[in-house]
Parts: C-alpha cells; structure tokens; sequence
C-alpha cells in the first residue's frame, strides 16, 4: 500500500536543515499545522519561527506551538520581512498551487540574506507513475485540470527557472526525492534514493550566492511572456 506520508518528506527536510548551517529566523510558506517548522525546532531551539498560513484551523495549531502566523496572500502581497532578514525559507508542497511563481520568488528573494536557503518540495511532474501516465496517454496526476495544481515541475526545470530569472543568484546545494508510486515504503524508500528525479516528490536546498535586485520581476517583461503576470504596483 502506498504510503502518502513519504509525499512530505520530511527526512530530507530535516536533513536539509541539519546540513544548511546556523540559522535563527525560519518562514514556511504554506506551513500547514506547522509539522517542517517543528522539525527546525527540533534542531535548532533557540530559532524564531514564523508561519504565513490562511486557514483557521492551521493558524489555531501554530499559534498553540508558539509559531508566529502571518495571513498574507503570497501571489499579490509583500512578505512581512524587511530585506535580507530571514535565514530559512520553506515551501513544501505550495508552489504546484500558485500561478505567481514569479512574484513568489520575488519576494523570497528579497528577504532572505545572502547565504540564507530554501528548501522546497514539490511533486515531480517526471515521475516514474507519470511518465507511464502520459506514455497510455493520460493527464499526469500531480496536474490534472480537476485539481488543486496548477503548475507541475521537474528538477531541470527548476534549476532553470530560478538560473534563468536570477543567473548566479542561488546554489543548488541538496536534492532529493521521496515517494515512489506505485510501491509500499520499504520498495518506494530506496527507489526515491537511487532515483531521486523519478520519484513522486522532489526537494531542493537552494542557497542565496549575492545581492539581489528584482530579476524575478523582469524576467516576464524582458522575455516578454504573454501571461498577464502580477509584477506588483509598477
């Protein structure tokens, strides 16, 4: 039986966390009942950890675990951080849902200091299950029009999208994968090791190598992209 938990993978985020240094102040961005923010704390206790959630339920669960939430549309509003003031910055399983990917990183950008992470995980569009999918000719099921994703990505893709907005602006320090359907964890755990870019769920640790502007923002106007992106109040 498929185990659905592995979908978070939470061991690489704490394996991320352990290996991205010292850090203070940590955001997740879409931070659930706050279960990747707990792992920071486990880690690190001293951290300062700020959650940006809209549900009322959520926001109910974090407040309880001493997590300061913050209700911000993250497609339209500005990140309630001054510049280069965050050191960890988590999105996990949040980005498939937005179609402003580029404002998003835009303003991860910004308030995250140089040297700062983060960690995201998202499904793989390159999945082992949808390439099968596709090959039968059918919808990938990490993107299916009836569905809460509207976006879908692989590691490439990622790797160049934020390469291609920001050149030089992020390294990519970890990667893996997690979850390999359709097979119960003890086959599913070691397929998502030895191929990680074929397995449900991937998960990048990107560090922030310089001084950022708002590359993110241009790159729609420079590029000329025929989507009416938000690129804030020009």
């Amino acid at each position: 039986m498929i185990d659905r938990s592995l979908n978070y993978g939470r061991h690489l985020i704490k394996n991320f966390l352990k290996s991205a240094g010292r850090y203070q102040t940590v955001l997740d961005i879409g931070a659930g009942c706050g279960d990747d923010l707990m792992i920071a704390r486990m880690i690190n206790q001293k951290a300062i950890l700020h959650a940006i959630e809209v549900s009322s339920e959520y926001k109910q669960i974090l407040a309880r675990n001493n997590i300061t939430v913050h209700s911000v549309d993250i497609e339209k509003a500005l990140l309630p951080f001054c510049n280069e003031s965050v050191d960890i910055i988590i999105a996990n399983q949040v980005l498939e849902h937005t179609k402003e990917i580029f404002w998003i990183f835009h303003e991860i950008t910004r308030i995250l200091r140089v040297g700062g992470k983060i960690i995201i995980g998202v499904p793989n569009l390159a999945s082992l299950h949808n390439r099968v999918l596709l090959a039968l000719g059918n919808q990938p099921s990490s993107l299916k029009t009836a569905s809460a994703h509207i976006r879908g990505f692989t590691k490439k893709d990622i790797v160049e999208f934020v390469d291609g907005c920001f050149y030089g602006g992020y390294k990519l320090k970890a990667f893996g994968g997690s979850n390999f359907y359709p097979f119960p964890p003890f086959i599913a755990k070691p397929l998502a090791v030895l191929f990680p870019t074929m397995a449900w769920g991937i998960f990048f640790m990107l560090e922030k190598q310089g001084a950022y502007n708002k590359d993110f923002l241009d790159f729609p106007e420079t590029m000329r992209l025929e989507t009416n992106f938000y690129r804030g109040e020009i």
